[in-house]
């Protein structure tokens, strides 16, 4: 039986007085990915930021845990340590700081160490790119500056990789993406979970499509910043099918 990596329970979070999460019950355990989908403004996003530590959400009541240690009182920088990870959504660009020097400093945080050999990262970095199929000359290129949709979230997924998560949150990393990349990304995220299967994941997406080539274990319906509805693969067919009606309350 694997442990459980990451636990939420009762976990209700708001934005400028506004509930947001209204009770969120969920438990990911080693190696497993869950899929988060629901309708636009459901609190999918929210939740991968709350759990992040996002300091513009207030936790109202719940528990965040992670490897069973409530972290709730933690910030951003210190669940980033301890292994958390969030892909963007809409990844910022930094201008004047490259890949190489990003990464140094992100896996040097990670790590615990005041400063990581630059050739220790650049061999590193040039191993997952080639796997990854990334042209070698992106690590010199300012982070995201200037970089296509695709490119963004394949840089998302090299910084995953190499930072060795416990537990990532992939908010729509699919967005934005023709299917080619999309196959893409998904498939870098199949690599660096073949390299770390103790790895759990947590994938907010729309789209079936993603969840058919990363395959999740769990697939939960999130309406009204509640999970209203979990089960396997199957879900997302029938999401995809039906729509998201049928879990919606009913007016009164």
């Amino acid at each position: 039986m694997s442990h459980p990596l990451l636990e939420l329970r009762n976990l209700h979070a708001q934005a400028d007085d506004t509930p947001i999460l209204r009770g969120i019950d969920l438990i990911v355990h080693e190696g497993e990915v869950h899929a988060l989908m629901g309708p636009n403004g459901a609190g999918k996003s929210t939740l991968a930021s709350v759990v992040m530590g996002h300091p513009g959400y207030t936790i109202t009541a719940g528990q965040i845990l992670l490897h069973g240690e409530d972290i709730l009182t933690w910030s951003a920088d210190q669940r980033a340590r301890a292994g958390i990870f969030l892909a963007f959504q809409y990844p910022e660009a930094i201008s004047g700081v490259s890949v190489l020097q990003f990464l140094r400093q992100a896996i040097a945080a990670r790590k615990g160490l005041e400063e990581l050999s630059i050739l220790e990262v650049r061999l590193d970095l040039a191993e997952w790119m080639d796997r990854l199929g990334m042209d070698p000359a992106f690590a010199e290129r300012h982070l995201n500056d200037g970089f296509s949709g695709g490119e963004r979230k394949r840089n998302e997924v090299l910084q995953m990789a190499l930072l060795e998560p416990v537990i990532a949150m992939l908010d729509e990393t699919d967005s934005g993406l023709d299917i080619d990349a999309l196959r893409v990304v998904a498939r870098g995220v199949r690599t660096v979970r073949d390299e770390h299967p103790l790895m759990g994941a947590v994938v907010v997406t729309h789209y079936v499509k993603l969840l058919e080539e990363i395959q999740p274990d769990r697939v939960h319906i999130l309406v009204d910043g509640r999970i209203v509805h979990t089960g396997g693969p199957e879900l997302a067919q029938q999401i995809e099918l039906e729509g998201y009606d049928a879990w919606r309350p009913v007016s009164a």
